[in-house]
């Protein structure tokens, strides 16, 4: 237990006494260190939690003066002041002007006799910080061979309900797309709602830190799990004691080391995937009846599924490492990049083919997905700055053309450095592709114009040209930014009122969807190949 000042003086040894009626709440203050001083200005000096004991060797008389002396003490951090009294010292009681002033500021004031010595308080104090140390060493050991045990056990559970019990601390472990796949808790089937943001943020990053904050009066912390690439989350709900604090690391090692492990274990639910993916693209024209059985038997129920293609490595680094360790690094970063997408697509069909764009090893990537997933956001997660072709929707019989379609647009993606998706329209491309540059930069410049002359106008047409190209998302525009929804959403209603637009107005819409793609250089790029996106229909801001 932490020492505090109400221990001090229940010790006879010691026969500290408080000099006025000192609330029961001000003797509960911790005492964190005991020092001395006698300098007339000591609060500099303190860190806070302190002791603060002097003979009052400069201690001044005037009221006036004693009560600046005991502000400086409370506003250094000084738990409480302590005045030794003896003879041969300044003083045999303590004097009235300083125990007025300490009073009026709520500083509890005692006295030392003269027979204690302050090396004897001094050693009190430490002895009983290190006794607590130990103590907290102790429960800390206590919780690590609970939570050891549990790990001989099956799965996640075992660890979270000891992990629980043992500090008080609620914890739940999620996939890196922050789904629950395990909780101490049996009645918790959910992470709370104030903790998405921050599982988003923790898992954008990877296996690089954690991150914590405090919403509705509620402690959240997000450490990442994994031993090279992020496996899942461990979010914690409450706040750590030391003893838990300190036990903290062993958790997220042990929870990575079970992950790593059931990675493992799903390997032949994967191959097996890979393989009903491989049988459905193996027809040339399969029935409509069995590709959609097909992808049912997966869980994979959307009407209209889309192919997506991946480049995992980097073609010229590819092709130098086509023979030896090189190659067969190349192809391993593949298979584990392949599983990272199988976790995050509904149905896990995905598949590394033999060989990669021009022979190289490692090979592609190939998935089918539902129409409705969010494949850029998957793809920024799981496969950050990769080429990527992302291909029409079809009906399931019809999946073999939209990889096609997705894989010819790798070279895309590969020289505009975002994933390329396959649009129906091309009314915008053609728009693009038969301007004068000249005359489509004046349009932007029109349009956006009252942006550049903002102090933050680049971050607010980022933030438009963001939230116009993911469909008026809210969330997958903060979450391609890296900054909360509000903050979207705050950016773009000052953009609308320096621009004098309507996000809900179509013709609005359509113009800063077309300005902010020239600003981009749609233009450009639509004449060496490229594909603009479409502006997205108009829908309400907010929804």
């Amino acid at each position: 237990m932490p020492l505090r000042i109400s221990d001090l003086l229940a010790r006879s040894d010691l026969a500290l006494s408080v000099t006025y009626d000192v609330p029961p709440q001000l003797l509960d203050r911790t005492i964190e260190a005991a020092t001395v001083s006698d300098l007339p200005v000591p609060g500099k000096w303190l860190q806070g939690g302190e002791l603060l004991m002097t003979i009052g060797l400069l201690l001044p008389g005037e009221p006036a003066a004693c009560r600046a002396y005991v502000r400086d003490v409370a506003e250094g951090g000084a738990a409480c002041l302590a005045l030794g009294l003896g003879q041969g010292l300044p003083y045999q009681e303590a004097p009235a002007p300083l125990v007025a002033a300490a009073e009026e500021a709520g500083l509890p004031l005692l006295t030392v006799p003269d027979e204690v010595p302050f090396i004897a308080v001094t050693k009190a104090v430490f002895d009983a910080r290190a006794d607590e140390q130990r103590e907290v060493l102790h429960r800390a050991f206590a919780t690590q061979r609970r939570l050891t045990a549990a790990a001989a056990g099956d799965g996640l559970r075992p660890m979270l309900a000891e992990w629980t019990a043992a500090t008080g601390v609620g914890a739940a472990v999620l996939d890196p797309l922050g789904r629950l796949l395990a909780t101490g808790d049996r009645a918790q089937h959910a992470p709370p709602p104030q903790a998405r943001d921050l599982v988003e943020r923790v898992a954008a990053r990877g296996l690089r830190g954690s991150a914590s904050s405090t919403a509705g009066g509620q402690q959240l912390e997000v450490q990442p799990l994994g031993a090279r690439r992020l496996r899942g989350l461990l979010l914690l709900t409450g706040r750590p004691d030391d003893a838990a604090r300190s036990v903290v690391p062993g958790l997220v090692s042990l929870l990575s080391l079970e992950l790593e492990r059931r990675h493992l274990r799903d390997e032949p639910e994967r191959r097996r995937r890979s393989a009903l993916l491989s049988e459905l693209l193996a027809a040339e024209d399969p029935a409509a009846d069995r590709a959609r059985d097909m992808l049912h038997s997966v869980g994979l129920t959307a009407e209209r599924v889309r192919g997506v293609v991946v480049e995992p490595e980097d073609r010229r680094e590819a092709a130098d490492g086509a023979a030896g360790e090189a190659g067969e690094a190349a192809a391993a970063a593949a298979q584990e990049m392949a599983a990272d997408l199988a976790l995050a697509i509904p149905g896990g069909l995905v598949r590394v083919t033999g060989t990669g764009h021009g022979g190289a090893p490692g090979g592609l990537i190939e998935a089918v997905v539902g129409e409705d997933l969010d494949v850029r956001d998957v793809l920024a997660r799981f496969a950050p700055h990769r080429p990527a072709g992302i291909g029409p929707a079809t009906a399931p019989e019809a999946v073999r053309v939209s990889l096609r379609q997705a894989a010819g647009l790798l070279a895309v993606s590969r020289s505009g450095g975002e994933p390329a998706e396959a649009r129906q329209s091309q009314a915008s491309r053609l728009l693009l592709d038969l301007g004068d540059r000249r005359t489509l930069h004046g349009y932007a410049d029109s349009v956006l114009g009252p942006l550049d002359l903002a102090d933050n106008g680049e971050e607010l047409i980022a933030t438009l040209a963001a939230w116009l190209e993911t469909g008026g998302a809210w969330d997958a525009t903060s979450r391609r930014l890296g900054v909360h929804r509000h903050t979207v959403r705050n950016r773009l209603d000052k953009a609308m009122d320096l621009t004098g637009r309507r996000l809900d107005d179509p013709d609005d819409r359509f113009d800063l969807w077309l300005a902010t793609r020239i600003r981009r250089g749609g233009a450009a790029a639509a004449g060496t190949g490229g594909r603009p996106a479409p502006p997205p229909p108009p829908t309400r801001p907010g929804r």
